[in-house]
């Protein structure tokens, strides 16, 4: 016998069925989810990598047969020493959450590493924490770089786009500066220590005011030569200032921390250490041009002092007290040729009378 009872239907018994919000049942889901999963590890491929404005980075995890949307914060990706891209295997570690406003679960991530170097990685952070700790980082040891080097030593790949790109700024910029290459390998076995070899020999050879140590960008592997223990101390001991150029802008090694200074890529490190001689020549210009306006006032003002002392009293008062004086001793003058006349006269008389006197005297006798 079939029933026709329809009281443990829950569609026909609306009044004892408990309805959800969506924001009560998302909430509800948010923390069964949050607190029955510990952070977790996460292996797949990216896609949908998007680098916001606000820094934060947003992609996709996949693999054949699902997908996970993930978030990682600005203050988390901010230290990694590579470039997160589509169709790169990485390994996520972070808590999963859903996102209420779009109700769907993510990741947030917390750690993200290239998939296959998680050993490298942490080879890359103990030998960072190693050296840090011994001052190897530390800016007080930074050498300046030389504003005008009349030669540059270059430790990179003599086949490389690295030097390439480097010949070709420093040749535009400032053709007369000299480019000394040590060709070196920069991947695989031994390279490591060929750059280290390289750095102390253009510093033997003391003929570089400045060095350009790098090559172009890669993998964590092919740039690994750069985060070897070898090259870091070979770049500290450098009496040359030494400029790190390893990769894009986007990737962190040893050397670009231990070197006086760090350049985002090969060609922007032959920017920095090489001026442009037209900016000289217009520098110079300005300044000669500013410097003889400069020598032209100082003249005119020169000359419109004399000309205002020319015409001041005060200028006249010499020439007016030596025609005055010059009066006094000629009235002076006059004044004794005239005493000594009378007194010459007088003294003329004064001897005519006893003259007479004595003559008197003498026809008495």
């Amino acid at each position: 016998m079939i029933s026709t009872s329809f009281e443990n239907d829950p569609f026909q018994q609306p009044s004892e069925r408990r309805v959800y919000s969506v924001s009560e049942l998302t909430r509800d889901l948010k923390s069964l989810i949050e607190g029955r999963f510990p952070p977790v590890w996460v292996e797949g491929e990216i896609s949908n990598f998007v680098r916001h404005s606000s820094g934060h980075f947003y992609f996709t995890l996949k693999d054949s047969d699902a997908q996970l949307s993930c978030v990682m914060w600005r203050g988390r990706n901010q230290n990694l020493v590579y470039k997160p891209q589509d169709g790169l295997k990485a390994i996520a570690m972070g808590n999963l959450t859903i996102y209420e406003k779009q109700g769907r679960y993510q990741l947030d991530v917390i750690l993200l590493q290239p998939a296959g170097v998680g050993d490298l990685q942490m080879a890359f952070e103990a030998l960072k924490k190693k050296l840090e700790q011994e001052g190897l980082f530390s800016l007080q040891h930074k050498k300046p770089i030389p504003a005008f080097p009349e030669s540059v030593g270059v430790v990179t790949s003599p086949t490389g786009a690295a030097i390439r790109d480097i010949v070709s700024v420093i040749r535009r910029r400032f053709p007369a500066v000299e480019i000394i290459l040590r060709p070196c390998r920069v991947q695989g076995e031994g390279a490591a220590e060929d750059i280290a070899d390289s750095i102390r020999e253009l510093n033997d050879h003391g003929m570089s005011d400045v060095l350009i140590v790098g090559r172009g960008g890669g993998s964590l592997e092919d740039l690994w030569a750069f985060n070897e223990e070898v090259v870091a101390r070979a770049i500290y001991n450098s009496e040359i200032p030494v400029v790190s150029a390893v990769g894009h802008e986007i990737d962190f090694t040893i050397s670009d921390f231990v070197a006086d200074l760090r350049a985002p890529t090969p060609s922007a490190a032959a920017e920095l250490v090489v001026q442009d001689k037209n900016d000289l020549m217009q520098m110079i210009t300005t300044h000669g041009r500013k410097m003889t306006q400069s020598v032209f006032r100082g003249i005119e003002s020169g000359k419109s002092r004399i000309d205002a002392i020319l015409k001041s009293h005060a200028l006249h008062v010499p020439g007016n007290l030596i025609r005055e004086y010059r009066f006094r001793l000629d009235d002076t003058e006059q004044s004794v040729r005239r005493f000594s006349a009378y007194r010459l006269e007088g003294n003329r008389l004064r001897l005519s009378r006893i003259q007479a006197r004595l003559l008197g005297q003498g026809r008495r006798v």
